[in-house]
């Protein structure tokens, strides 16, 4: 069964501690934490002061996703501020292995992500510095985007690439329980989901038809 990450992008900012314990109440694996810096992305969300808030209100796993330039000068914030996995985008970094190290030795699990335009190919001398790898489905900035089903192809071929390495197979952007099912067939085995998570109040069977919706054998 895959592990379903809630973007909190698209939680009720005005209750997010209530929405966060919630959340873990309702059987979310992790808590995706999407921050942008309106540079990277055209868009901005929340930075570490934010996150060292709600760490204090939660034990899940913080899954920490920076859209945003120059990584490397904000990992240590962060890190300070609970993260427990922390992924770089490979197109914002001039060092992209320097920058995974970096999150590793901070005590931290180290992510890539690369955007859909990105072939899988341009990581795969990254994956030994890495615990975890992020496919975007849709192009990073904006929540509630159209899942862009030509990515198949790269979550299947990242699932070849890691193999039995110990990394982690995320995925972002128009997950539904149809898409989720369509992602777990091709090899993911974490699912970020936003608008599928909140359409509802009742975020404990929103999670669960991520994770069982068309189950596989």
């Amino acid at each position: 069964m895959v592990l379903v990450s809630p973007s909190l992008l698209s939680a009720d900012f005005g209750n997010l501690r209530n929405e966060v314990q919630k959340l873990e109440k309702s059987g979310a694996d992790w808590l995706h934490l999407d921050v942008m810096d309106g540079h990277f992305v055209p868009n901005l969300t929340f930075g570490a002061p934010i996150i060292k808030t709600l760490r204090t209100a939660s034990n899940l796993t913080f899954d920490t996703h920076l859209m945003v330039e120059n990584p490397e000068k904000m990992i240590p914030w962060f890190a300070d501020a609970g993260s427990d996995i922390i992924t770089i985008h490979f197109e914002a970094c001039n060092n992209p292995q320097q920058a995974l190290r970096q999150i590793r030795g901070l005590g931290k699990k180290a992510g890539i992500s690369i955007k859909p335009q990105t072939p899988a190919s341009e990581i795969i001398s990254l994956l030994d510095d890495a615990d975890l790898v992020l496919v975007m489905t849709v192009n990073p900035g904006f929540g509630g985007q159209s899942f862009m089903s030509d990515q198949l192809e790269k979550i299947a071929a990242l699932r070849h690439m890691i193999g039995t390495k110990n990394i982690y197979l995320e995925v972002d952007g128009g997950i539904n329980p149809k898409t989720a099912e369509l992602c777990r067939k091709a090899g993911a085995d974490v699912l970020v989901a936003g608008s599928a998570v909140f359409k509802t109040s009742d975020y404990a069977a929103n999670i669960n038809a991520l994770k069982t919706q068309g189950d596989l054998p």
